[in-house]
């Protein structure tokens, strides 16, 4: 799942990242509030991480943006100021969440788990689908009771697929869910991961030939 990082401060923003990656998702980081409008309103976001403080264009008017263009993406926004003033007034302008720096990452991490737990309709972390069980909190995987041991990547690609489980995905949107727009990636890298995949949880994932990849919710493991 793809996360936009809207926040000019460079170690804050690399450190977000890195805890993000580091749960799965695939951070990408905009260093100024016209660049992150621009990328959140004209690209699919799962989750937007937000500070206020943004040179070019300040985070609350992006929000304001955001809305107004029909943007629907969770949005978690980071300030420095902690007047409850300010808290009204972002939620008000449509933020789904709200934290105060300075913060612990993995409070923010959680956070932006939740939100994009919500708005892929899952209720808990746990997201079960087609005999596979996937644990958002840990990052593990069985599949009809028995552990699958997976890399990151291949981890981004079935949670990505989970999550939307019953809807055909895009080699295009698998891509950059699993690499983000910031990493460079082979051409040919994401049927090989689907293949290697398919070898260790069975016949879960189908190819729709011309336009991706489906977990189709009606269909077992294969095994």
């Amino acid at each position: 799942m793809r996360v936009l990082v809207v926040e000019d401060e460079a170690r804050i923003a690399d450190d977000i990242r890195a805890a993000l990656e580091a749960a799965g998702f695939a951070a990408e980081i905009a260093a100024d509030g016209e660049d992150g409008w621009y990328r959140a309103d004209s690209e699919d976001f799962q989750v937007v991480v937000l500070d206020l403080g943004l040179p070019r264009l300040d985070g609350l008017t992006a929000l304001r943006r955001w809305r107004a263009d029909g943007r629907t993406m969770p949005v978690i926004v980071l300030t420095a100021r902690d007047g409850w003033r300010e808290k009204v007034e972002v939620i008000n302008a449509g933020a789904d969440d709200y934290l105060t720096k300075p913060f612990h990452v993995e409070e923010l991490v959680a956070r932006v788990r939740a939100l994009a737990r919500r708005a892929a309709g899952q209720a808990g972390p746990i997201v079960k689908v087609a005999g596979l069980e996937i644990d958002t909190r840990s990052r593990t995987v069985s599949i009809e009771g028995r552990p699958v041991a997976l890399t990151a990547f291949e981890y981004r690609l079935l949670n990505h697929l989970a999550s939307h489980a019953g809807r055909i995905v895009s080699q295009a949107e698998l891509t950059l869910a699993i690499h983000g727009q910031d990493k460079e990636h082979d051409s040919n890298a994401l049927e090989v991961m689907v293949a290697r995949l398919r070898k260790k949880i069975g016949g879960v994932i189908q190819t729709r030939r011309g336009h991706g990849y489906v977990i189709d919710t009606a269909v077992g493991s294969g095994r």
